[in-house]
């Protein structure tokens, strides 16, 4: 492990000093700041030529600066002659731009993938893409994690039945991540279906397994606006269901999305520290679980040229 080294920007310092807490390292040290026109600098306080260093840097609020920071620190080290760069982003900003899903628009996920690797990142470590084939828009080798099983495991502890568990979809796109979550939590399925009745009118209907009486769980990859999810929340809480839970791995948390969450008729929020909470955004019924441990023996597992796959052994039935 001498040859390691973990740098962090300033996008979340306390998730890379968790991460060097469980390596049992010390976090490298690197000076970032701002020229008084807003452009960033960047000095390595220490020798890398010929280490493995790992960047973590999610691009996170602010986007734009927090992913502008992550292109200058790889090019200052690839600039220093580190052997390899690994870029460790636990949250990708710009993952909903994926497709052209309209005319005259850009694949903006696609040109972020192209910026890390031409700024010197040789390999990009990253949790729950918004979508699992943006790993294919990088031409270098992407390890994908999932925090699913720290979440399911934190609601596992709370003693459900299988009995009384309804796993929920908050939409047909999310079946797939809530088939994986109820592989694990046992329970029923159930779909909220939206459909356009015309105009910017949306019907949905809840489908699937009945969740009268039931505790609901419903996940998804983020939480930003809160709207979605809050929405959904509520057509499970009218079908009947006497608690309900939300899960997601990156809590963006914008606009007034914590006083929905705090208005919506869950328990408890549960979120990961991927990004992390403000003051001014968290509220009561937020629960933020660490991923650090995952991230760093990840890390661990990449310096030591072992596979990282086998951290996490896909439940029976998820493709």
């Amino acid at each position: 492990m001498n040859d390691l080294k973990l740098f962090s920007g300033r996008a979340n310092p306390k998730l890379a000093q968790e991460m060097a807490d469980y390596l049992g390292i010390p976090l490298g040290q690197v000076t970032i700041g701002n020229h008084p026109d807003g452009e960033i600098s960047c000095k390595i306080e220490e020798d890398v030529r010929g280490r493995d260093v790992f960047i973590v840097q999610p691009t996170c609020p602010p986007v734009n600066e927090n992913l502008m920071e992550l292109l200058i620190m790889l090019d200052c080290f690839m600039r220093a002659s580190a052997e390899r760069i690994t870029a460790v982003i636990p949250y990708f900003g710009y993952a909903r731009q994926d497709r052209k899903d309209e005319g005259r628009v850009p694949i903006t996920a696609k040109l972020v993938a192209n910026l890390i690797t031409r700024a010197g990142a040789n390999r990009v470590l990253t949790m729950d893409l918004h979508a699992a084939q943006i790993q294919g828009f990088f031409d270098i080798p992407v390890d994908h994690l999932y925090a699913a099983p720290v979440i399911d495991h934190y609601f596992e502890q709370k003693g459900f039945s299988q009995e009384d568990i309804v796993v929920v979809s908050p939409d047909e796109g999310s079946i797939k991540r809530a088939l994986a979550h109820k592989m694990r939590l046992g329970g029923r399925l159930a779909i909220v279906d939206k459909r356009r009745s015309g105009g910017n009118t949306r019907q949905a209907n809840l489908i699937g397994g009945p969740v009268d009486g039931k505790v609901a769980f419903i996940f998804d990859d983020m939480i930003s606006t809160a709207s979605s999810i809050t929405g959904a929340a509520a057509m499970v809480k009218d079908a009947g269901a006497r608690a309900i839970y939300l899960g997601a791995t990156h809590g963006i948390l914008c606009s007034k999305a914590p006083q929905l969450l705090q208005e919506a008729p869950v328990e408890e929020v549960v979120i990961t520290n991927t990004i992390p909470l403000t003051p001014e955004r968290s509220i009561p019924k937020i629960t933020v679980l660490s991923v650090a441990s995952l991230l760093g023996e990840a890390v661990k597992r990449i310096h030591r040229n072992e596979s990282v796959s086998k951290l996490f052994p896909q439940p029976r039935g998820h493709g």
